[in-house]
């Protein structure tokens, strides 16, 4: 119980020093909990503590290759020669005692992925913290409830991660002895940590002294009541989701939760981005406005541009640099890391809001080789695919015929076999794609030269999304007029037309699930609503087993003939019943379940 003891319930520093900024003050660890709890800038520093651990996104993962969107169906990586993080996922190299997604140290050196224990760590922090603030010195009374109501959406936010990766999880809404009996620790179900969320975020949210927003730059980061309404809604979707609710019918409460979030997020400034600033970058098309959000950091103003993003990171830029971008035959690049799949270019619908494939049915086959095109869809040309999609494609996906300004000239985008950016199939090489196409959503287009630099700060959360949370939540519970309004709003962003009034409750569920992974692609979404959307017998063969890349042969008349392929001989690993969620750590397991009694460890490890 030792091991278990120091993971989950480690011990907090005691000291904290002073810095201009706040979240920047760092530990010492020389004075004990009474005199830190007498000094007001202490306290304010033991607060910093519970910003730790905040998860690096995007772009920060080893060798800065988007492992979360590189293990969906979303993308394939070039980097699957390396050994790394990746590689071993694709490989399926997991196992309890080291999983690569939970294991693998992050390109820094540090062990950034060991969601587990650093989580827990978290927790404890944030429930100390709530514990002692009532009789802490603080330099304003005003601070206490700000500090308290802070905390607890961070503890929020920490349970909503081990949710995501672990699924079932304890709950522990206090500190805990070391010398407590831990016999009696179950893992209680995603519904009642759900539950915790959202009873912390409600009393966060009747706190006066919590802002909807940050309007300075040096508070960046901290929480807010707008995070506490995404923590919400994000909880309690997950807790009615197929994979966590053992059985029980939580959708009607997801939406209400979710419904009174969006509400609430809207009467108090937030809103979708729906107009360009930046034309000149940008461009002036229909998803102008969707490319800039993604692509730019959200100000901390009083009066800020972007009113969508909810919560940023505050320092851990994407660092999108040719990585991911493209890399082949182009000046000064260095590799292109992951690539879209044709799975995701055939989610992209029509402009007239048509799918391009049977959602219920995309692929005949299951190597995804023969696609189950749409009858309804009279614009889609099999021999002009990337022709009248939906705008957001283009600012997605680099496919053949993309038009890019690189080193202060236009260059069109070459994937045809001997084109200048042509996939290859050949694992050695690390400039090209794997798939007949580069990633570019992160990517600011129009810059002036080849270092292509994106270091905009991740947004873990933002309107669009939650809008999209309760279009679900609403379709599931039966509420349709108010599904097809939220995900309305946000096609209407991009100039996607609305969907139809006569769709049924499965049709419908099945175009918001689809909408959530063009909006939100490359945004690490994807990765989880996969899982959530499994019964808990369930796996991914469908969807992450094969996986395909599109071959273009230019002919003599300058036309184009296209062609799935498989991107591998042999299925990728991560498909499995196993892999709906992380393995919890092997030796943790077995410690809990030898003082418990009971089951711990995730089915299939």
């Amino acid at each position: 119980m030792k091991n278990y003891i120091y993971i989950i319930l480690v011990l907090i520093v005691a000291f904290f020093s002073s810095c201009t900024d706040a979240l920047d003050m760092a530990p010492d660890g020389n004075m004990q909990m009474d005199e830190v709890l007498s000094d007001p800038d202490k306290v304010e520093a033991l607060l910093n503590r519970v910003y730790n651990n905040i998860p690096q996104k995007g772009y920060a993962y080893f060798f800065f290759d988007p492992a979360v969107v590189a293990c969906t169906d979303d993308g394939w990586t070039s980097e699957d020669s390396q050994g790394q993080l990746v590689d071993q996922y694709y490989k399926d190299n997991c196992s309890a005692s080291w999983h690569p997604m939970r294991d693998f140290p992050d390109g820094h050196g540090a062990n950034n992925n060991s969601y587990w224990s650093r989580y827990w760590q978290q927790i404890r922090l944030c429930s100390q913290f709530i514990e002692v603030i009532d009789e802490a010195a603080v330099n304003d009374e005003a601070d206490r409830g700000r500090f308290k109501a802070e905390a607890k959406v961070m503890r929020s936010f920490f349970y909503m991660e081990l949710i995501k990766w672990f699924g079932k999880v304890p709950v522990l809404n206090e500190t805990v002895p070391f010398d407590a009996d831990f016999s009696t620790l179950t893992r209680q179900s995603v519904y009642e940590v759900a539950s915790l969320i959202v009873a912390d975020c409600n009393d966060a949210l009747a706190e006066s002294e919590l802002p909807w927003r940050i309007d300075g730059s040096g508070d960046g980061g901290r929480a807010t009541k707008a995070l506490a309404c995404a923590l919400k809604s994000e909880a309690m979707m997950f807790a009615a989701s197929p994979l966590h609710n053992e059985g029980e019918n939580h959708w009607e409460e997801a939406y209400q939760v979710t419904k009174d979030a969006v509400s609430k997020l809207k009467a108090n400034g937030y809103e979708l981005f729906t107009v360009c600033t930046q034309p000149n970058v940008f461009g002036t098309g229909p998803a102008a406005a969707y490319r800039q959000l993604v692509d730019q950091d959200a100000d901390f103003v009083p009066t800020p541009r972007d009113k969508e993003t909810i919560y940023r990171a505050r320092s851990g830029g994407l660092f999108v640099w040719h990585i991911g971008y493209i890399g082949s035959n182009m000046p000064n690049t260095y590799k292109c890391g992951t690539c879209p799949t044709q799975e995701l270019v055939d989610a992209f619908e029509t402009i007239d809001g048509q799918p391009v494939l049977d959602l219920e049915r995309p692929y005949l086959d299951e190597k995804h080789l023969q696609p189950n095109y749409n009858e309804a869809n009279t614009l889609y040309d099999p021999n002009n695919p990337y022709a009248n999609r939906d705008p957001r494609l283009a600012q997605t996906v680099l496919y053949n015929g993309s038009e890019i300004l690189f080193d202060n000239k236009k260059v069109t985008i070459e994937t045809y076999t001997g084109g200048k950016h042509a996939p290859s199939w050949d694992v050695t090489n690390r400039v090209s794609s794997r798939t007949g196409y580069y990633h570019c959503k992160m990517v600011t287009p129009g810059a002036s030269g080849t270092n292509q630099i994106n270091n905009a700060n991740w947004k873990f959360y933002r309107l669009g999304q939650t809008l999209l949370n309760l279009a679900e939540t609403a379709a599931e519970a039966g509420h349709l007029d108010e599904a097809r309004a939220a995900v309305n709003e946000v096609r209407a962003r991009s100039g996607m037309p609305e969907l139809s009034a006569g769709l049924s409750k499965e049709e419908l569920i099945l175009r918001i699930r689809n909408e959530r992974r063009v909006e939100l692609a490359w945004e690490e979404n994807r990765f989880f609503d996969l899982r959530r959307w499994q019964d808990p017998s369930g796996d991914l063969s469908e969807t992450s087993k094969w996986f395909t890349a599109m071959v273009i042969t230019k002919n003599s008349d300058g036309s184009f003939t296209y062609s799935r392929r498989n991107i591998s001989e042999s299925p990728r690993g991560g498909w499995q019943n196993r892999d709906l969620l992380l393995p919890l750590p092997l030796s943790e397991a077995a410690l809990l379940e030898s003082v418990t009694g009971q089951p711990w460890q995730n089915p299939g490890w």
